[in-house]
């Protein structure tokens, strides 16, 4: 596997201190790093489909994208973005969590050593401090299934020569 073969994504339910918000995030699978993300108070496609075009112009485009089979990933609106860019669709089996394991993955980093240490007391805050979060999980933090390696060195150290000049 390399970088920019496979891309994937999913939503996870964030709590807060009063209610909760949803986050999105595209994941490259070779180097788990994580492409884009967004929080929302709303389970409409539109966050996603934000993430995604975000993805696609700061780093190129995946031969595949895998996601589950949730309304906002099968939605008109996400899967013309797919079809625009000629990405092939993969979609996971129905209540097959593994098909995704390496979002899961980082969900169960980002609860366990950002989210649940806290009680965002507003969105905004959620907003900041996952972030915060997620640039460290890309740039600082070592992964054992990289050799030690944060997902920025994994996924720009394995790029084409061509995509990095």
């Amino acid at each position: 596997m390399r970088p920019n073969q496979v891309w994937a994504t999913d939503i996870s339910y964030i709590p807060m201190a009063r209610g909760f918000v949803y986050l999105v995030a595209i994941v490259d699978w070779f180097s788990r790093k994580v492409l884009a993300w967004r929080v929302s108070i709303t389970m409409e496609a539109d966050f996603c489909v934000e993430a995604l075009e975000e993805a696609l112009a700061r780093y190129s485009k995946p031969e595949i994208f895998n996601t589950d089979q949730g309304s906002q990933f099968t939605s008109h609106a996400f899967t013309s973005v797919l079809h625009r860019e000629e990405i092939a669709i993969s979609m996971d089996g129905r209540g097959a969590w593994r098909d995704n394991v390496v979002v899961e993955r980082l969900w169960r980093s980002v609860k366990y050593e950002e989210v649940y240490l806290r009680a965002y007391a507003a969105v905004n805050e959620a907003r900041i401090s996952i972030g915060r979060y997620l640039n460290f999980y890309n740039a600082r933090r070592p992964h054992s299934s990289l050799g030690a390696r944060t997902p920025d060195q994994a996924y720009f150290d394995n790029l084409p020569m061509a995509m990095t000049a």
